[in-house]
């Protein structure tokens, strides 16, 4: 019997949904959940960035698991896996605050074999756990455009999908629990080759004497085009590198797929290559810029020949 047969009925707007983690994409991400009419309880590390929540009519919870009380479905979006193991396993966390059959939605991207573990904890306590980590930016999350990878139990996903159909068109359940994870690993995997493919081609460009911006309306209408491009590459000729995703968001991510990568006996070069450049950036102060920010090793003169042979 599935962990959320207690209550299979769709997830629809009057439900109460507790959200922890109102950062740069879950603020926005909370906000179009309040605007579908369901009733939201928030937590956030710094209470101030869900003022804006709050002020709309939020409730706030000093915990994180205190989000669970009465919530009929629990959503997070966190910084790192250890901060998704502190929210749910902790004393007071998620596990020990939410009642039989709500559902708890993991929007961080994190490991995939942790979340094989919540899920199988969930299900031990009749709590379905999903993972479902998201695609698509502080623009994604502000336009409700994202792209949202699902792992875990089908009839649990079959409920919340009205909830999570509110923050984004495309929502896919990819497989067992772990799924979305892997999932957003190749999808994060694509976007490290993008992003040193879009610096290096305006580097190419700027040093061939080329007008970038012109460059780009050429290169986005062919064959090259892509979302790093059309997104990203804007902000890398404006100067403009806060964070839609932050460095230290992304280069932790790599740094899971190259170990998921290794636990699969695959070899990521591309991936390892970037993740060396990212990490130069980390080191020279970038972790708190935007991904796009990695245009500044090639603009800079940044790049060590190190970095090349990690």
């Amino acid at each position: 019997m599935s962990a959320d047969s207690t209550n299979s009925r769709p997830l629809e707007p009057g439900a109460t949904v507790g959200f922890v983690g109102t950062g740069v994409m879950g603020a926005s991400m909370a906000g179009h959940i309040m605007d579908a009419g369901y009733g939201l309880v928030v937590h956030n590390r710094t209470m101030s960035r869900a003022s804006g929540l709050i002020d709309r009519g939020a409730r706030w919870s000093d915990t994180p698991g205190g989000v669970a009380d009465g919530a009929d479905a629990v959503i997070t979006i966190v910084g790192f896996p250890a901060d998704v193991e502190q929210v749910y396993l902790e004393a007071g966390g998620l596990f020990e605050r939410a009642r039989r059959g709500t559902v708890l939605i993991d929007m961080t991207t994190s490991s995939p074999a942790l979340a094989v573990r919540l899920a199988a904890e969930g299900q031990a306590r009749g709590i379905p756990v999903l993972d479902a980590p998201v695609s698509g930016g502080d623009v994604g999350a502000r336009e409700a455009r994202l792209t949202i990878m699902a792992g875990g139990d089908a009839p649990a996903f079959s409920r919340v999908l009205p909830l999570l159909e509110v923050m984004g068109p495309n929502v896919i359940l990819q497989g067992p629990a772990g799924s979305g994870q892997h999932t957003k690993m190749a999808n994060q995997i694509a976007i490290a080759a993008s992003m040193i493919g879009a610096s290096e081609a305006l580097t190419y460009a700027i040093a061939a004497g080329l007008d970038p911006g012109t460059v780009l309306r050429s290169v986005t209408a062919g064959s090259a085009a892509s979302w790093t491009l059309n997104n990203l590459a804007p902000r890398m000729i404006a100067g403009d590198f806060g964070p839609g995703f932050y460095v230290k968001h992304f280069l932790k991510d790599m740094r899971i797929a190259l170990d998921s990568a290794y636990e699969l006996g695959i070899e990521l070069p591309g991936l390892a290559l970037a993740e060396g450049l990212y990490a130069t950036l980390s080191e020279t102060g970038g972790d708190d810029l935007g991904t796009q920010s990695l245009f500044t090793l090639y603009r800079d003169g940044l790049i060590r020949r190190g970095d090349l042979e990690r």
